[in-house]
């Protein structure tokens, strides 16, 4: 805050300087609002309090910043002159003696005390007397702003406005009724141009405000045109050209409502709240720094404008510049301490560094102000949240909603909180309130629609997919994993992944990155992942973290989210060279941190998954950074460098669907760890209710990722299979039972379906021993789910489709040497898979075939892989080296 009474002082003096006086003496009351003792501000109002002949309200200025600090001698200098000035000698000489035993000493003090030797005696007139003689006058802020609007009146009345001129003089004279030069220039307007009377039709005042009321009632289509009309009859009224920017701005049409705000300011150029409402039609554009140019405008003019400050505030958040826009409410709650819009948004900037505990504290502080405040209550709920106080967090949004019960985003939000919760019925429920609000709120139809996949409930899927080719991909963002299971398009797969970045991700990269001189003797790797933890990505990397070569790199692990102490963090914590847990810090904080730590390379493991933190890398936390393993997708954004994948799972033909360089590996992206125990505990099919001797398909995948085409051909294969059964991932009750529904509709008995209950790692390892054969899904196949399949012994047919995560268990059955249980179209894969059912020798031969490729061929090698993803990473920090922009890496076999 002082940071901020500083800046403010700063300006002041800048602007006192140049002869902008009305306006700095404006900036020295916002910083005596919040610092009424300041010792600078004080002697500054004082001087200016001399110059407009307010000698009273000067003395007692002088007096406050003496007492503050009475070690500046210019402060002496300032009280003794302005004593002489009011004639109060007697006073001016016991002030300057004071000043001198105090040791004050100096040209000023010398020419004064020449002056009071000229005056052998005091006037009568005292400090009381004059005092009271100004009693009944503006004071000195006030005066300066009285002549600034005078000034302004007489102004736009010469340049054609008299209507917007009458209505100054008219809110002058409303606190200053006897001021005369208000009273004479509303009496020349009057007269006319030449002495006539005026023509100004049925009062102009009443139609402007009339055209107010229609805005403020909603009718905006009558207001513009009401405003239209009157704009014939007064083009150079400013105020018109304004509230018609402000209607059009209400009705989405941005571009005509900063044509109109353009109009007004050509009008009357020093108007604040213009270049204040033309930055807000910016922002809505997503025009952040015109809109940012536009509030500083608006706060030149008028510096104490809060709301000017606050939507500042709001333009640099939504840049990404938090520390900034932390500042800029700061401001507007110096000059509006009851603000309690400015102290939520404000929570919403901490809430965006990670600093959640002083973001509830700043949500609590609005609703003290206003405990009505719905968008207060939302947004700690969103805090909340983030720290996973979910039932807090609900508590929140239903507050918010009891006050704003067509809250849309409220409903969102609570959505959100009852997935993580489980609770998905509840949470669909939200997610259709939201809709009914607000229709085109594409982020609540997409999650909607992403639970609906988790639990199976197809049919009402298929009611929304005609607009799945619009769903965040025209201008509206939704979260782009949502809707990878659902639609196999990379095309549109690439368009909500850039959508999404440029909306949530707009922050400039952090200044200051220079390339070595010599290349580091040892690359350092940043890997970040918010899933430290049980979880597949850190069963995938574990063995391989461990792999590295330590003497070509140094290893460094950031962890973004969770702390549970589980075996798998204890591991990969001893994996890395240096450990940070980043939980409570920023995107740029953890940003700096990594610039902190000379980190070459940066490894994005999450990307846009659960408690994704991509705004790290938009602020560039190292000079190389490369999207990994988490997200099965581009980013969309240019501040991700490459993506690792290999040539099955993105052809040439797909480059253009990744804003990242492909790093080329030469089997497959995906590593692995071959240490992994199976479970040597005896297993039977009985014993988790299997049939002991009849067929088992299997698919482990995660429910969300089951669509109605795999399900009917899984159904058929039962119906040719007699006995089979299908047995899959057990995940929520819902889903089991809408696909026992489902099967019963597609005439095969429920029972045919087995759910596998939860099981430690290693006991679900080795239990994929007693299926026959995993059957993939298609538009987001298995990923891990495979790998563990495959290491289990288990074959895996899969459809490998267009986009990477429909090609990702393509590309593990060739690095395991067994292509031909890849197929690409839904025929084959279903005849393929009829085909090893009902051929046992067949399916021998697959098994057979597996159980020799484990251990001989790539997937599995750990210590080949690695070898292969550090070449990849070398080479790409040789070609930053050599000044090169990234570029397409091929790793040799």
């Amino acid at each position: 805050m002082l940071d901020v009474i500083e800046e403010l002082m700063h300006k002041g003096v800048e602007l006192h300087k140049s002869g902008k006086v009305e306006v700095a003496a404006q900036l020295y009351s916002v910083v005596l609002k919040e610092h009424p003792e300041h010792p600078d501000a004080n002697h500054n109002m004082g001087v200016l309090a001399v110059d407009i002949g307010k000698i009273p309200e000067a003395l007692r200025f002088f007096e406050t910043a003496l007492e503050a600090n009475a070690d500046v001698a210019q402060f002496w200098v300032s009280y003794i002159d302005a004593l002489i000035g009011a004639g109060r000698m007697g006073d001016a000489q016991a002030v300057l003696d004071q000043a001198k035993s105090n040791g004050a000493q100096g040209e000023g003090f010398d020419q004064l005390e020449q002056r009071l030797n000229v005056v052998s005696q005091e006037p009568l007139e005292t400090g009381v007397t004059a005092s009271k003689a100004h009693q009944d006058q503006p004071n000195i802020l006030e005066t300066l702003k009285l002549d600034q609007a005078l000034r302004l009146a007489k102004k736009t009345a010469k340049e054609g406005s008299p209507e917007e001129a009458k209505r100054i003089y008219q809110n002058i004279l409303v606190k200053f009724p006897k001021n005369k030069r208000a009273v004479d220039g509303l009496k020349g307007l009057a007269r006319g141009p030449v002495g006539k009377t005026s023509k100004v039709q049925e009062p102009l005042l009443d139609q402007q405000q009339s055209i107010i009321n229609l805005y403020s009632q909603g009718q905006l289509q009558q207001a513009l045109e009401r405003a239209e009309v009157l704009i014939q009859q007064f083009p150079n009224s400013s105020f018109l050209h304004n509230i018609s920017g402000v209607v059009y701005k209400e009705l989405g049409q941005l571009e005509e409502a900063i044509e109109a705000y353009s109009k007004a300011l050509a009008i009357v150029p020093e108007n604040a709240e213009v270049y204040s409402n033309i930055g807000n039609a910016f922002n809505d554009q997503g025009k952040l720094e015109e809109a940012i140019e536009a509030y500083n405008k608006a706060l030149a003019i008028k510096p104490d404008y809060a709301e000017a400050y606050y939507n500042m505030g709001n333009a640099l958040k939504d840049q990404g510049k938090l520390e900034e826009a932390i500042e800029a409410y700061n401001k507007a709650l110096i000059i509006k301490p009851d603000d309690a819009e400015a102290y939520s948004n404000m929570g919403n900037a901490l809430k965006y560094q990670g600093k959640l505990e002083e973001a509830i504290e700043a949500h609590n502080r609005a609703l003290s102000l206003n405990p009505d405040c719905a968008e207060a209550y939302n947004n700690m709920g969103a805090a909340l949240a983030d720290q996973d106080k979910l039932e807090a967090a609900i508590e929140a949004y239903s507050e918010a909603l009891a006050i704003k019960p067509d809250y849309a985003e409220a409903y969102n939000n609570m959505g959100n909180a009852l997935k993580d919760q489980g609770k998905l019925e509840e949470a669909i429920e939200a997610y259709n309130k939201a809709l009914i609000i607000k229709p085109d709120d594409e982020t609540a139809r997409a999650q909607k629609l992403y639970q609906q996949a988790h639990i199976c409930d197809w049919d009402s899927i298929a009611k929304d997919i005609e607009r799945f080719p619009r769903l965040g991909t025209i201008k509206k963002e939704v979260v782009p994993f949502s809707l990878l299971p659902l639609e196999d398009t990379p095309a549109r797969h690439r368009l909500r992944s850039k959508i999404f970045a440029v909306t949530k991700h707009s922050q400039r990269p952090i200044i200051g990155q220079v390339k070595p001189s010599q290349q580091p003797r040892r690359i350092r790797l940043g890997y970040f992942s918010a899933d430290f933890k049980e979880h597949p990505v850190a069963y995938l990397i574990a063995k391989m973290l461990e792999q590295h070569d330590r003497d070509q790199f140094e290893v460094f692990g950031y962890s973004l989210h969770g702390s549970q102490q589980t075996d798998m963090r204890q591991r990969l914590l001893k994996s890395f060279d240096s450990f940070a847990d980043m939980r409570g810090m920023g995107d740029r904080a953890v940003a700096l941190q990594a610039r902190e730590d000379g980190i070459d390379i940066a490894v994005d493991l999450t990307g846009y998954t659960q408690n994704a933190r991509t705004g790290i890398f938009a602020y560039r936390a190292a000079p190389i950074q490369i999207n990994y393993l988490g997200y099965p997708g581009t980013i969309g954004a240019d501040f991700m460098d490459y993506i690792v994948a290999d040539r099955f799972l993105i052809p040439e033909k797909n480059q253009k669907y990744f804003n990242e360089k492909p790093l080329y590996l030469p089997n497959t992206y995906m590593p692995t760890d071959n240490t992994r125990e199976l479970s040597q505990k005896p297993m039977s099919r009985s014993e988790i209710g299997l049939p002991e001797d009849a067929f088992v398909f299997c698919c482990f995948n995660n429910n969300y990722k089951i669509s109605s085409a795999e399900f009917d051909i899984w159904m058929r294969l039962l119906s040719k299979i007699a006995g089979s059964v299908l047995w899959l991932r057990k995940s929520n009750e819902i889903s089991h039972l809408n696909m026992k529904k489902e099967a019963e509709k597609r005439n095969v008995d429920p029972s045919r379906l087995v759910f596998a209950d939860r099981a430690p790692m290693d006991e679900h390892l080795a239990r994929q021993k007693l299926a026959d054969l995993f059957v993939d899904t298609f538009a987001f196949n298995a990923h891990t789910t495979a790998t563990e399949a495959l290491w289990a012994g288990l074959p895996v047919v899969t459809k490998a489709g267009e986009g990477f995560a429909a090609r990702v268990a393509g590309s593990l059955l060739n690095a395991i040497g067994l292509p031909e249980l890849v197929t690409t179209t839904e025929q084959d894969y279903e005849e393929l898979i009829l085909e090893l059912a009902i051929n046992p020798n067949e399916l021998a031969r697959v098994n057979d075939k597996l159980a020799n490729n484990r251990l001989t061929q790539p997937l599995f090698n750990t210590k080949l892989y690695t070898k292969h993803l550090e070449n990849g990473y070398q080479q790409a920090y040789q070609n930053y080296f050599d000044g090169n922009t990234p570029k397409t890496i091929t790793v040799p076999g």
